[in-house]
Formats: structure tokens, C-alpha cells, sequence
């Protein structure tokens, strides 16, 4: 079966400063019409930064969505659909952390909310990595804490870590680290 949505009719609704909000008309596989609200997104990067001791680098900022500060993976959004993802990575590693990899790696890339967004995260490890100075943009404010992998595993069991691409990538760089250390 073709499951394809055939788009009909777009209308912008709202254009912001990182997302664009459209309305759209479809035809549907069965021929009917339908609407769908989308978000377009310019992608972001994650960088997932391991310490020589299986440490993670992780950044604690305030999120205004959630009222509430969050416990994170160094991020941060593309600046234009074209950029190199891994040159966004590095960047927001250097500006969050301060951290410079000598090692950086895709892991994976994800969809965040297909049923509505088109936003695809990028994720990268990093490692080989030298401490420099970390030039937050003027509207961050955080502070970057190295913790254990595991206990950050424990963290996200016990739902103290909410933040799903953070999920992801402390899920994955636990399974990496253990499948390298035996």
C-alpha cells in the first residue's frame, strides 16, 4: 500500500526564530482530504563528550517550556538546514563546555516528533578531549558537570533525567562503553 500524503495546500500560520508553523491540506491514500499542523525545524546536533574515565559531560540550564532546570547533553540547533551537523556538534561542544574533541563521531540520528515536527537531531560522541574556554551565546546560562555513565542510567530510571535526546544518548554511549571496556 502507498501510504503517501499528497500535499494540496500550504498555509504559513507562524514563522518564529528557530521554527516555522504551516497548515497543510492532503489527499489522503484513500482519496479524502485531510489537515495537518507541522512544525519545520533546522535540525540541531548532540554531542555525547566521554571522558578518558567513562564520564559524561553534561550541561544544567534553566528551560522555560518546563519552568524548571534540566540535566542535559551539550546541543544546540543548526544554524541553517544546510550546515554541517558535525560542525554545528563541535561548535556547541566548544561553546557549552569549552571542550575540544581530538575524536568525534556520528552515533545516530534521530526524529524527534515525526507526527508533527520535521526536526532531525544529529548525534556525535567526542573524545580525545581537551579543556578549553567555553564561550556560552549571551542568553545561556549553565553549568557543565562530568558524572558516570551509569549513574546517569540510574538518573533517567528514576526519571530525574526527562530530556529524550539525552535518554538517547547516555543509553547509547553506556552500551558503547560497555560493549568496548568487555
Amino acid at each position: 500500500m502507498d501510504y503517501t500524503e499528497k500535499t494540496l495546500k500550504t498555509e504559513d500560520i507562524y514563522t518564529g526564530n528557530i521554527i516555522k508553523v504551516q497548515n497543510l491540506t492532503v489527499s489522503l491514500p484513500n482519496g479524502k482530504e485531510a489537515t495537518r499542523d507541522i512544525v519545520l525545524h533546522p535540525g540541531a546536533s548532540v554531542v555525547i563528550p566521554i571522558s578518558k574515565k567513562g564520564e559524561l559531560y553534561m550541561v544544567r540550564q534553566f528551560r522555560k517550556p518546563l519552568d524548571a532546570a534540566t540535566l542535559e547533553l551539550p546541543a544546540g540547533k543548526l544554524d541553517s538546514p544546510d550546515e554541517d551537523p558535525r560542525v554545528c556538534a563541535e561548535r556547541e561542544l566548544m561553546e557549552e563546555t569549552g571542550l575540544r574533541a581530538g575524536k568525534i563521531e556520528h552515533l545516530i540520528s534521530i526524529h524527534t516528533t515525526p507526527g508533527f515536527c520535521n526536526e532531525v537531531i544529529h548525534m556525535y560522541t567526542a573524545t580525545d578531549l581537551t579543556q578549553g574556554e567555553s564561550c556560552a551565546d549571551e542568553d545561556e546560562f549553565l553549568n557543565v558537570e562530568r558524572i558516570p555513565v551509569g549513574e546517569l542510567v540510574d538518573m533517567i530510571l528514576s526519571h530525574k533525567i526527562t530530556d529524550a535526546k539525552t535518554i538517547i544518548g547516555v543509553l547509547m554511549a553506556e552500551r558503547s562503553l560497555r560493549n568496548n571496556n568487555g
